[in-house]
């Protein structure tokens, strides 16, 4: 079973920046895809950017353009940063691993807490 960790959440103020982490217990390099997702304060958990084993991106329209999702196969680690950021990104970002042959999944990290706010 994959853990996962994640980290770098905190307040941020309007406009700022931030980098989300994501450390998996084991190697990543056989999940084919990995993602962001947040849950807002009152609002259904969303998608928020996903990226593929062989680096093909997603990213939800509300973030386009200030979000970047990589991963680091080697490091076993999932990378999140967001730019100009705004209020309405407030909310619990959560690290999601899909399905894979070996490892199986989905799988879900706990969250971290992002508050953007003056």
């Amino acid at each position: 079973q994959v853990q996962l960790v994640e980290s770098g959440g905190g307040l941020v103020q309007p406009g700022g920046s931030l980098r989300l982490s994501c450390v998996a217990s084991g190697s990543i390099f056989s999940i084919a895809v990995m993602g962001w997702y947040r849950r807002a304060p009152g609002k259904e958990r969303e998608l928020v950017a996903s990226i593929t084993s062989g680096g093909t991106t997603n990213y939800a329209d509300s973030v386009k353009g200030r979000a970047t999702i990589s991963r680091d196969n080697a490091k076993s680690t999932l990378y999140l940063e967001m730019n100009r950021m705004k209020p309405e990104d407030t909310a619990v970002y959560y690290c999601n691993a899909g399905l894979s042959v070996t490892r199986k999944g989905p799988y879900w990290g706990q969250g971290t807490q992002v508050t953007v706010s003056s």
